[in-house]
């Protein structure tokens, strides 16, 4: 288990906390392959019924890590990051269980996108949601080109998406992939509580009527991979290496 990663099990809810704060929870390729992990386990594991992903109070999620970006724009080991991310992703796609988000803060790449294959999501006041793909030289991931527009609508998607345009918590809401907005520090909480109200109904009757409102699996990853498959074409582009050197260079200004 890598130490960027906590996962607990209570109450029949598995809470899977990405800590790695002197990074704003930037995930590595261990944090994917540990978040798949933890999530794969669950899904024949009566025990849980139900998943909380959570970055703790403050941040939820800065999205993949720009150092591994530019070492897969600039040579051959992008490779096993965009496997573990994509296994993650396969993870999300094919989980039977309901899956709760408690977002604190900042939720960026990755960070917002996996929130559409969550089945209830908290956020606080302070969270903000952004996906600045493009203008990193990228495309989306995560099935968000299929998944977004079904639940936001195409304008809002590709504003988000395309133009990179940050959403607040009650924006989000507005949009429709934020259920409920709370006060900062109180997501987990609530998330918990959502949890005991799901696990309390009949198990069969949740999975089965969950089953029913979502796009088939394989819908969803085969959307994964044609974006992986784009993504990782556009990592190796000039657009893209140059967009990751910028930023660095921004950062040691």
């Amino acid at each position: 288990m890598t130490e960027h990663l906590i996962v607990t099990d209570e109450d029949g809810t598995r809470v899977i906390t990405m800590r790695r704060p002197e990074k704003k929870n930037a995930l590595t390729q261990d944090m994917y392959r540990e978040m798949s992990h933890a999530i794969d386990t669950a899904q024949n594991n009566p025990d849980i019924r139900c998943l909380i992903i959570t970055g703790g109070s403050g941040v939820f999620t800065a999205g993949n890590d720009l150092d591994d970006f530019l070492k897969a724009g600039t040579d051959t080991s992008g490779a096993a990051r965009v496997t573990n991310a994509t296994k993650f992703l396969y993870s999300l796609a094919h989980n039977v269980k309901p899956i709760i988000a408690a977002v604190d803060g900042i939720a960026i790449g990755i960070g917002t996108t996996m929130l559409f294959h969550c089945d209830y999501v908290l956020a606080s006041t302070t969270a903000t949601f952004s996906t600045p793909f493009i203008q990193l030289g990228l495309v989306p991931e995560g099935a968000s080109s299929l998944l977004m527009p079904r639940t936001m609508g195409y304008q809002r998607a590709f504003a988000t998406l395309v133009m990179g345009h940050t959403m607040t918590a009650e924006n989000a809401r507005v949009a429709g992939f934020v259920n409920v907005v709370v006060a900062p520090g109180q997501t987990e909480m609530e998330a918990k509580k959502a949890a005991r109200e799901i696990c309390a109904l009949p198990a069969e009757a949740v999975a089965i009527s969950r089953k029913l409102l979502r796009l088939a699996p394989d819908e969803i990853t085969r959307r994964i991979d044609q974006e992986t498959h784009l993504f990782g074409e556009r990592m190796k582009s000039p657009e893209a290496v140059n967009a990751f050197m910028r930023f660095f260079q921004r950062k040691k200004a």
